[in-house]
């Protein structure tokens, strides 16, 4: 299966050619530093680009203070991480281990660099891309988690972290690793908690914090204006980035948890064209968003969108769940849709505790030793159900109808089917759910029989249904029945497609009436509609 980028383990890297080392020392400066000086150190900006020409360079384990990797970089690598791109922060800390020279090229010069010579950004990125597939795969980053299974928070940052690709660590409460940890940080050594660098202690942690750490918020300046805003990171979303930064429109794609969307908790996508050996979700899309900041797209997490104003100069302001607000001149509403939550008595009790709404590789490892059961008949459900067969003594799928056929694709519910290690309960609900502190079993009737079936279960993926995420337009647009935005001809929009009932702003991906709920679309309506905003924006220009 595809993944993020290629593997630095087992791939010969190609280095920059000497034509693009002169342009590197044209556009920086030579600067030496002695053995035991830190070139960077975890939570600093990512300010510059690093070559170096002679000496060598390590990473430094943060506990120890020794060398992290056997490896180490030499003349002829640079430095870096794939937040260059985003303005982002260092999650692994760097230091010279021999008298070392290097040429260090400011970050905005080397942007421009890389926009006028795409040989250089392919290898640069390239390289970025797979560090980052290293420390994801090898857990090797700048945050450590202790008491994951014990602590709601540090659950919240690890799902934040895993589904952007940030690497961490995570420790169970009571181990050696954990105990070494609070040690060398002061804390209480049966106290949950997320550790940041060396020690520094994230107080009530919770994913926007962690983010300000990594640099992956944004401060927007009051008086600033984008060109575009893009309320989404989901296919849709990421489609519109990629496309608006190529296109040369100062865009800002502002999202509430990950980039990937509902797309994002997908483990394996087979039937998107150009992955015969299929991708999960969240590596697809974050492919885009590295897409979208090489073009200059900007990324800002978590910001829920939860109210719009239409300016009288024309433009909007959009408002977040942390007080500020982004003005725009157009605005693309990917905002998608939320899987709705079953009628359960006690759902919210286990909510996160045993009942979850998405199936990555967080939730899997709940399911080890246990049965799973997956409400929901759609593609989703049947993703998820297979990938958590992996990990589930055996997994049970609930369907309310008769058959997967009308919502469900041919190759997948045939898969399903087939699987020994998987029942399809048909005509049938999830009724009862029973625990403690966090789910331990619950009853499926089968409403044509009236059959009941107690299992032990400690994991529920709920997958039924979709509500749109629109509740933050207010009535600035025109929504269907359903809370779907109507586009296009539905809102007498006849020439433009994704163009909603108000002149500047624009709808695509699952949240809009009509749309096929499929990755591809969404991709495919996220690239078309920037033609639109195009010439809504420069109008003397479209």
């Amino acid at each position: 299966m595809e993944t993020i980028a290629f593997d630095l383990r087992q791939t010969q890297r190609t280095p920059l050619a000497p034509g693009h080392v002169a342009t590197l020392r044209a556009a920086g400066r030579e600067r030496s530093y002695p053995a035991g000086a830190m070139l960077a150190d975890q939570g600093d900006p990512i300010d510059r680009f690093v070559w170096i020409e002679a000496g060598e360079v390590e990473v430094v384990d943060v506990v120890t203070g020794g060398r992290r990797l056997p490896s180490t970089l030499g003349p002829g690598q640079f430095m870096g991480e794939i937040a260059f791109l985003a303005g982002g922060r260092w999650t692994l800390p760097m230091r010279a281990a021999q008298d070392t020279r290097v040429v260090e090229v400011d970050r905005e010069a080397m942007l421009n660099l890389m926009s006028r010579i795409p040989e250089m950004s392919d290898i640069v990125i390239g390289v970025f891309a797979a560090r980052r597939r290293r420390q994801v795969e090898e857990r090797d980053g700048a945050l450590r988690l202790i008491g994951e299974d014990e602590s709601a928070a540090v659950r919240r940052v690890a799902e934040f972290a895993a589904r952007n690709r940030v690497a961490y660590q995570s420790f169970a409460l009571g181990s050696d690793e954990a105990l070494a940890t609070a040690g060398q940080c002061g804390i209480a050594a049966a106290t949950p908690a997320v550790v940041f660098g060396r020690q520094l202690v994230i107080e009530d942690p919770s994913p926007a914090k962690v983010a300000a750490l990594l640099g992956m918020d944004i401060t927007i300046d009051a008086e600033e204006e984008v060109e575009v805003l893009i309320v989404g990171g989901g296919p849709a979303g990421v489609a519109a980035a990629v496309y608006a930064g190529a296109e040369g429109l100062r865009g800002l794609v502002a999202e509430d948890l990950a980039i990937g969307g509902q797309a994002g908790t997908s483990s394996r996508i087979e039937n998107y064209m150009g992955f015969p050996t299929g991708i999960s979700g969240a590596d697809l899309v974050w492919r885009g968003e590295v897409q979208a900041m090489k073009f200059g797209t900007r990324f800002a997490m978590p910001l829920r969108a939860t109210s719009i104003m239409a300016r009288d100069e024309g433009g909007f302001c959009v408002g977040f769940d942390d007080g500020q607000s982004v003005c725009a001149k157009a605005v693309v509403v990917a905002t998608g849709v939320e899987y709705r939550r079953l009628p359960l008595p006690r759902l919210e009790q286990f909510e996160g505790n045993g009942a979850y709404y998405a199936a990555t590789e967080i939730e899997a490892r709940y399911c080890r030793g246990t049965q799973a059961v997956v409400v929901g008949g759609g593609n989703s459900a049947g993703q998820a159900a297979m990938y958590l067969s992996r990990n589930a003594d055996h997994v049970h799928v609930v369907v309310r109808g008769a058959t997967l056929a009308a919502s469900m694709s041919s190759y997948l519910s045939a898969r399903l089917e087939a699987d020994e290690r998987i029942t399809i309960h048909y005509h049938s609900v999830v009724e009862e759910l029973e625990g403690t502190d966090r789910l331990e079993r619950l009853t499926i009737r089968d409403r044509s029989s009236g059959t009941a079936t107690a299992l032990d279960c400690r994991a529920l993926f709920i997958m039924v249904g979709a509500a749109p995420n629109t509740a933050w337009l207010g009535d600035l647009v025109e929504l269907d029945g359903k809370g779907f935005i109507r586009t296009g001809i539905d809102c007498g929009q006849r020439d433009a497609p994704y163009a909603t009932s108000r002149p500047g702003i624009f709808a695509v991906g699952d949240v809009r009436a009509g749309s096929v709920k499929r990755v591809a679309s969404a991709v495919g309506e996220g690239s078309v509609v920037i033609g639109h905003v195009f010439r809504h924006v420069r109008p003397d220009e479209g």
